[in-house]
């Protein structure tokens, strides 16, 4: 008897779990993409993010909304392996030079000179510039990050500066 109501329990775990990824996975993408170097990279982050919710899953209390809760592991996941990658031994990437023709949409340049601009960002900043980005409100920016509102308003204008400045 207990073995078929825990097999229910599991199975009901499951089917909340999977239906909370689909409802999220454009979060979880969208952070993917802006700590990754390449597709791979962030299909690695995308799968290591994958266990980590599964992992905090049933200790999720709802004190937060579970995106918050969400955008907090999936941050805290690509946070952790860019400081593993560093940490790991460096090693120099074979590339080939290849001359691509530069793309005559504006606004598509100035989206690949932005992200440029956001991945030689520190991993912290580049976590709020993503989620005021994502058009966050300030108190939510400061819930998943761990900072005051107010941190988040001096931090956002200083990253921008910054963003602007660089060439």
């Amino acid at each position: 008897m207990i073995e078929i109501e825990t097999e229910q329990l599991m199975d009901r775990l499951e089917s909340e779990f999977t239906k909370m990824v689909q409802d999220n996975r454009r979060t979880i993408h969208t952070v993917c993409y802006f700590f990754s170097r390449n597709r791979e990279d962030a299909e690695d982050l995308f799968q290591e993010i994958l266990v980590n919710l599964w992992k905090g899953f049933g200790k999720f209390r709802g004190d937060s909304d579970v995106k918050t809760w969400i955008w907090r592991v999936s941050m805290n996941t690509c946070i952790n392996q860019e400081s593993k990658r560093k940490r790991s031994v460096q090693t120099v990437p074979l590339t080939i030079e290849i001359d691509l023709p530069e793309s005559s949409d504006e606004h598509e340049n100035q989206v690949r000179i932005l992200y440029e601009r956001i991945t030689g960002l520190p991993l912290f900043d580049r976590a709020i510039i993503l989620l005021w980005l994502e058009g966050m409100k300030y108190d939510e920016i400061a819930d998943i990050v761990g900072i005051t509102p107010a941190a988040v308003t001096s931090r956002l204008f200083r990253i921008k500066e910054q963003l602007k400045s660089k060439k």
